[in-house]
């Protein structure tokens, strides 16, 4: 084989947070032919660049020789698959995109197919309930012996020196053996080995107690990373769910139904009322309002006829439609959505803890100065061997870093439990501290910072009531399931019109509903379709510009060949839209709205609001901005509620999901706004802004005391039971600190 760059990417289980991919991507650079390498928590995968013959063994020996990791080659072919590295070089069939294996087995063409020939075992470990997990398992044996230890050591309180290590090695053993590994593979000082320092160093000035407590906590905060880590990936294998697995093909007269991954370019589908179309194609035959909502965002469906592009995962509303397929199941709309939100999450530079940034320089100088202080006087200057080992014994229980290791995770659990508790809901502590960083939000239309759903706005009768008018409109909209249909039915229930039954009603493809009301052949449809049938003059055309201005669908009714009125129609904004859009400004964040709806709707929203206005994008549109503002130098939240924001929402530094959003935009999003209020939006920038400030109080206090007794001991000041209550002092003034987080109200 000649010197070529390959890609190659695997599955890898186990991983939970920004530490985990740390450590796999600093052992698997250290394999010979590795160029770079990407890891990627959120969807469980990394992406290996090769230079020269690349060694798929080599590499997944790396991986799983860390211990609690395994690593396994995705299998199948796409055509996003087969791609050189960055620079060039030869396609490898190996490397397969891994939505297609996270999802199901494969058949060759490498598209989902049940009971495909591939049998991928190595996805079952990850489909486990999180409480068969190893780590849970581990957990509760810890919780357990902590939980002995107390009643021994209460029943025989001699053994209490005893009965606490040994209920600490339950936990601490599987931690510092990862903790070797770590060690062994280029990662000497990763955040197991400052927790089994800080366990040892415990035990060693017979605080057992302390050390069991926090290494049971430390393994508490694992799990429930890999309760997360599971569900995002979870959450990306459901995308898929979008297209039905089955389609009905016409073939020579004939339907059948057949898989939908096994459909071809240039196959005929049979579309029915109510059905999700299974491909992307060109209507060939027949017109029918199609509901875009989980690709475009459009609010409102649209009506398409032959010649039209329809989209995978669309849903076809009132009418039978002939399809061609122009692309392959690997290829189609929600394919690439999920291409692109995978590929998203992976280029993102995994953030590593802080605390185990610091220990990368704290741990090993605590070591050392507690080891120079122990040993250098008795050496160099004869002083006595047993005062100084108490003071360097009373330095490395100052050293260790039990206050350090809960200020962070205290204060972001009292921040997270605040948000919550007021419904704001956000993925873990690296998502609250963005968000306090965040200088551009962009924000969706439909369903954030609108309702997501038509109103009347306005009922115009022209020659009648206008009760009449809503009256004859609802009758003819009875049982009709159309937005707009909805909105005119629900006014008429607001208002207390009654609604007579209609006789012969009937859709008339294209142009709206006919039917006869109480005696009155009535016409509700179009603009265009009613001045067919009735006298449209300048007043009324004057209106419906006017109405169509301001971005509202107009229906106009016709009764006996005259019109009757005009029922004007819009998604409205949210209540506290503009106030919430001036307080984020009011942040120094600077606002746009990103939306699939057509131009003129968006632009008169956006005027109403004063916001910044991008209209008529597609699900790569919208990720494509959010890069370039990303490429700018700013840090971006993405805003949405929908399918089609899924990969913006998962390429931008926060993405915020809104309000009753799909479950795919709130698994992939980072946070979520439960109550729908867009000044909610501001109240999280505030709780991210209170966190980390609150962050570092606790860290300048936990420090700060160490320093001062680390002085204090070197000097003979202070001793081991000084120490013991620094180091608790410590920790209670950093957990009481962070809980004054509990009370945030927002402004």
């Amino acid at each position: 084989m000649t010197m070529s760059n390959v890609q190659r990417r695997y599955r890898v289980e186990g991983m939970d947070c920004a530490s985990c991919a740390s450590k796999i991507t600093t052992a698997v650079r250290r394999v010979p032919g590795v160029e770079d390498v990407s890891v990627s928590v959120s969807a469980g995968t990394m992406t290996v660049d090769y230079v020269g013959d690349a060694d798929n063994g080599a590499v997944m020996r790396q991986v799983n020789g860390l211990g609690g990791y395994r690593a396994s080659p995705l299998r199948g072919k796409s055509p996003s698959a087969d791609r050189p590295a960055a620079d060039g070089g030869s396609h490898d069939h190996e490397h397969a995109h891994d939505h297609a294996h996270a999802h199901h087995d494969h058949g060759d063409d490498g598209v989902y197919a049940p009971g495909g020939a591939h049998d991928h075992d190595d996805d079952g470990p990850s489909d486990l309930p999180w409480w068969r997990s190893r780590k849970a398992s581990l957990t509760l044996a810890s919780g357990l012996a902590l939980v002995a230890a107390f009643v021994v050591a209460k029943v025989m309180p001699g053994t209490a020196p005893y009965a606490f290590p040994i209920a600490m090695l339950v936990g601490l053993l599987p931690v510092a053996r990862r903790a070797i590994l770590a060690a062994r593979f280029g990662t000497p000082f990763s955040i197991e080995m400052l927790m089994t320092i800080a366990a040892v160093g415990a035990v060693i000035i017979g605080a057992g107690e302390e050390g069991a407590a926090v290494v049971f906590l430390f393994l508490v905060g694992e799990m429930l990373e890999g309760v997360a880590a599971s569900r995002a990936r979870a959450s990306i294998r459901g995308l898929t769910a979008l297209v039905p697995k089955t389609a009905r093909v016409e073939s020579g007269g004939e339907v059948r139904e057949m898989l939908a991954d096994r459909l071809r370019i240039g196959d005929t589908l049979l579309v029915r009322p109510g059905d999700r179309i299974a491909a992307d194609g060109e209507v060939i035959d027949g017109e029918s309002a199609i509901d875009e909502a989980p690709v475009t965002g459009e609010s409102v469906p649209k009506r398409k006829g032959k010649g039209a592009s329809v989209f995978a995962g669309t849903i076809n509303a009132d009418g039978v439609l002939r399809v061609r397929v122009t692309a392959a199941a690997e290829d189609n709309t929600i394919a690439r959505v999920v291409r692109l939100v995978e590929e998203a999450q992976e280029s993102k530079a995994p953030t590593e803890r802080f605390i185990d940034r610091f220990s990368r320089y704290y741990t090993p100088a605590v070591v050392a100065v507690a080891a120079l202080v122990a040993v250098v006087p008795p050496l160099l200057f004869t002083q006595d061997w047993g005062t100084w080992v108490y003071r360097g014994l009373a330095i490395l229980l100052i050293g260790c870093p039990c206050a350090l290791v809960i200020s962070t995770p205290a204060a972001i659990a009292a921040g997270l439990s605040a948000g919550a508790r007021r419904g704001l809901l956000l993925k873990g502590g690296a998502v609250l501290e963005a968000l306090g960083s965040i200088k551009t939000m962009a924000l969706d239309k439909t369903g954030t910072l609108t309702e997501g759903r038509p109103v009347v706005t306005d009922v115009v009768a022209m020659g009648r009531r206008e009760r009449d008018l809503l009256s004859l409109a609802a009758a003819l909209e009875t049982g009709s399931s159309h937005p707009l249909a909805l909105a005119i039915l629900a006014r008429a229930k607001a208002d207390g019109v009654p609604v007579p039954p209609a006789a012969d009603a009937a859709s008339v493809a294209g142009e709206g509903v006919v039917g006869r009301v109480g005696g009155l052949e009535v016409f509700l449809g179009s603009p265009a379709a009613a001045a067919r049938r009735a006298t449209f003059g300048g007043e009324e055309q004057d209106l419906v510009q006017r109405f169509n201005a301001a971005g509202k669908s107009v229906a106009v009714l016709v009764a006996d060949g005259e019109v009757g009125g005009l029922i004007a129609m819009r998604d409205e904004p949210r209540a506290d839209a503009k106030a919430g859009l001036k307080a984020l400004q009011a942040a120094g964040i600077e606002t746009v709205m990103l939306t699939g709806d057509n131009r003129r709707t968006a632009e008169a929203i956006g005027a109403s609001l004063g916001i910044t206005v991008r209209a008529e994008l597609l699900p790569e549109d919208k990720q494509r901005i959010v890069r370039e503002m990303q490429a700018g130098g700013r840090k971006v939240a993405k805003v949405g509620d929908g399918i089609n924001d899924a990969p913006a929402l998962a390429a931008a530094d926060v993405g915020i999901a809104m309000g009753g959003g799909t479950d795919v935009a709130l698994e992939t999003a980072d946070a979520a706004v439960l109550h729908g209020r867009v000044m909610d939006l501001a109240r999280m920038v505030e709780l991210s802004r209170a966190t980390m400030g609150n962050i570092r109080q606790n860290v300048i206090i936990a420090l700060g005391l160490k320093v001062v007794f680390l002085v204090t001991t070197v000097m003979g000041v202070t001793g081991l039971w000084p120490a013991i209550l620094a180091d608790t002092g410590a920790t209670v003034l950093v957990t009481a600190n962070a809980m004054r987080l509990l009370s945030f109200r927002g402004r």
